[in-house]
């Protein structure tokens, strides 16, 4: 990006209100509060310190925080920052409480919510307490550094409930405080927008509005979409300029690039599914999932690698041999000429470096990972949050405004209920969907109810189902279809991370988020599973919730550290899978996942590659994000000349492998999720055929991440749009010579 003199400010993006119905009772709010300020506690020196509500931290323990932090910050009123940061507790903060409100009332599924009440519910009780806490005072009475210490027992409780629950707790109220905090980015010099942001300009959408009715609102097309995403977008251009008339439907919003990139908080909660928080029914694995206009291309961080020839041959040896086709090479080539994607502008940030130097360094297998940013140098770390420049060539900048010049039309804040059907000759055929729609409010925002709700029909000669790994099989589900299949086959790409502390400021916020790729442990079985290792999104809200909590006064200094830090993961190409049902209370998605043994090993091998490459690149310290490993802190004395046979240094990563992932307090995330209606040779096997349409259905196809047949083993986006521009040519064949609209 080139440097303007012009400040950029973003334009607000109001969320909607909370429910009138309050999810939990002021007795657990309290007790709910309490927990979250004995894990972000407010510091005070032990001579003003109120013991009931603050931690009393002794006279050279408070000094020496606040000369830390003043050294760390960049502010001129460093002292002054640091105060008010170590004197902030969580709820201190009206928009933590908002926000977890939130949390709670809206992101969390009923059942899970029934499980934090139950908690709250006994730890509010005398004999409960005792059980849980090892006091018959509830938690809640209690002074803040006994809550404390009560929550750090927990994280080596003989009870795994306990354990579970120091993590859950600790996770949530971590996002939550660095999310709505102000005296951290003041810490840290984090900056609203990225350094040097020229906004863009993006394309003037209209979508169709509908007046108000009782009765369904019925229109006609020869095709929907079901989805704005990478799937769904390449459909409607290709579709469109075939001469077909095409209507795009998503439940998710149209936010102009003024309004990038948004804030932590409101970003989360506008642009992802379910607020971000979409856990597996066991709670390890923490499932991230775009939900917006333009899906998880305007949330992604510009990563555009081809699919892999091994992983290509695995599918073709599924008997779909067009992945080993010229055709499929042609599609791939063909979304990254319209995208722009290239190595060609990338200036690497500091992070991105280490990981290409460290890996020269071990004489491991590496590259520039290829940026779909339109041949422009696009530094920008907050692009996760929606490109403010436009210069990210998702969905939103290239292809549906590609469609929209041919034609295709648009509904926003449609929630897409069933696929209509008919009998045709013994067969079911697709002739349409039935949703709901919901307009904007009287601002023209989300943040009142919507003006109009109205049922309304879109009758359809094709139906393309491109709402993603997560909601595309619930809306087959939801529209009567048996097959086994549907809901299966749940790939995650399941994530753990390695964090390494420099002398020097990294600032890892700064610059394209992942630029590199080390694919030296892609094939640890000899059969195409193993780990991609990449540079990881260093938002605050990202990073800084996986940092290890020890007590409230340790986890605000190593906080507090982040500009000196370099975050990376690694990424499992796995082997065994899940399964994604509606929730029987509500409806909304549920995730049956546990990260195997099998891919357990090879994430650890991958985080011990890591640390190798961060300790040749002269990291200090390094951490990972499993419970029970110690930080490795370097000895400033130890001899260079060994390199990573540095006896201490070989000590640690033994500890890694030892310690392993224990359960059930491990976590791991997912950025990726395919294969829940798989694409198969036989009907038996999967969900749709190799011409992507529903196995036992004519006029139905799926065309996103969800019909990979296992998983992709690189970033997804441009597989899946490579799937997608095949499957709508051959769409928009089968409907040459049939009357238009």
């Amino acid at each position: 990006m080139s440097l303007t003199a012009e400040p950029v400010s973003p334009k607000a993006a109001p969320l909607p209100p909370l429910p009138s119905e309050d999810p939990l009772t002021a007795a657990q709010w309290r007790t709910l509060f309490a927990i979250t300020d004995a894990i972000v506690p407010a510091i005070k020196p032990i001579a003003t310190a109120r013991t009931q509500s603050e931690i009393a931290a002794t006279d050279n323990e408070y000094s020496t925080a606040i000369t830390t932090l003043k050294s760390l910050a960049p502010d001129a009123h460093g002292e002054e920052v640091a105060r008010a940061y170590l004197q902030e507790s969580a709820s201190s903060n009206p928009a933590f409480r908002e926000d977890f409100q939130r949390v709670v009332a809206l992101c969390l599924p009923q059942s899970s919510r029934k499980e934090l009440t139950m908690v709250l519910n006994i730890l509010n009780t005398r004999p409960g307490s005792l059980v849980l806490t090892g006091y018959v005072t509830p938690i809640g009475d209690q002074p803040v550094h006994i809550r404390e210490s009560i929550i750090q027992s927990w994280a080596t409780a003989r009870l795994p409930l306990l354990r579970q629950l120091c993590r859950s707790m600790t996770m949530l109220t971590k996002q939550t405080w660095i999310k709505t905090t102000n005296t951290l980015p003041r810490v840290l010099g984090f900056p609203r927008v990225p350094v040097g942001m020229v906004p863009g300009k993006g394309f003037d959408y209209e979508f169709i509005q509908f007046p108000p009715g009782d009765k369904p609102e019925t229109i006609e097309t020869d095709v929907v979409i079901v989805g704005s995403g990478c799937g769904g977008g390449v459909c409607a251009k290709n579709l469109a300029e075939a001469g077909n008339k095409v209507i795009v439907v998503d439940n998710g919003r149209h936010w102009t690039p003024d309004h990038f990139p948004m804030s932590e908080v409101n970003g989360w909660n506008h642009l992802f599914m379910n607020g971000a928080f979409i856990s597996s029914d066991d709670t390890s694995v923490s499932v991230v999932a775009g939900q917006a206009w333009g899906g998880g291309g305007t949330v992604n961080w510009s990563a555009s690698l081809q699919t892999q020839g091994f992983v290509r041959q695995e599918w073709a040896d599924r008997g779909l041999s067009f992945f080993t086709s010229a055709e499929f090479q042609e599609s791939l080539d063909r979304v990254c000429a319209r995208m722009g994607v290239s190595t060609d502008y990338i200036e690497h940030n500091r992070t991105n470096q280490m990981l290409l130097e460290g890996a020269r360094k071990l004489g491991y297998a590496h590259k520039a990972v290829p940026q779909n940013t339109g041949g422009k140098r696009h530094y920008c770390g907050h692009c996760t949050f929606g490109c403010g420049s436009c210069e990210k060539q998702g969905p939103v900048v290239s292809y549906l405004p590609d469609a929209a010049r041919a034609g295709a039309t648009f509904i926003e804040g449609f929630h897409a209920e069933k696929v209509i059907f008919s009998r045709k000759s013994g067969e079911k055929v697709a002739t349409g969907i039935r949703g709901t729609w919901r307009s904007r409010d009287v601002n023209g925002g989300v943040a009142g109810d919507p003006v109009t709700k109205r049922k309304v029909i879109i009758r359809a000669k094709r139906v393309i189902v491109s709402a993603g790994t997560m909601q595309s099989p619930l809306l087959l589900l939801r529209s009567g279809l048996k097959n086994y299949q549907i809901g299966r086959n749940l790939h995650l790409h399941p994530v753990s991370f390695l964090g390494a502390i420099h002398k020097e400021e990294i600032k890892p916020w700064e610059g394209a988020i992942l630029t590199a790729v080390v694919s030296e442990h892609e094939n640890l079985d000899g059969k195409g599973h193993g780990v991609k290792l990449e540079a990881c999104n260093m938002i605050p809200s990202t990073w800084l919730s996986w940092l290890k909590w020890g007590g409230g006064l340790e986890y605000k200094l190593n906080a507090a550290r982040m500009k000196h830090m370099a975050g990376y993961f690694s990424l499992a190409r796995d082997r065994d899978t899940g399964q994604v049902y509606p929730d029987p209370v509500d409806g909304r998605v549920r995730c049956k996942y546990t990260t195997s043994k099998f891919d357990k090993k090879h994430i650890i091998e991958g985080l011990i590659a890591l640390a190798k490459m961060q300790y040749v690149e002269g990291a200090v310290e390094m951490f990972t994000t499993i419970p029970g490993v110690s930080t490795f802190v370097r000895d400033p004395s130890s001899s260079t000349a060994n390199g990573i046979n540095e006896e201490k240094f070989q000590a640690w990563l033994e500890e890694i492998r030892a310690v392993g992932f224990p359960s059930p307090e491990s976590m791991f995330v997912s950025a990726h999720q395919m294969g829940t209606c798989r694409m198969s040779a036989t009907e038996k096997e999967g969900v749709v055929d190799s011409a992507g349409r529903v196995w036992g259905t004519k006029g139905l196809y799926v065309a996103d991440a969800s019909v990979f047949p296992s998983a992709s083993g690189v970033n997804p986006m441009v597989t899946n749009m490579a799937i997608s521009d095949w499957l709508s040519r051959g769409i928009a064949k089968g409907l040459e010579g049939r009357p238009k609209l």
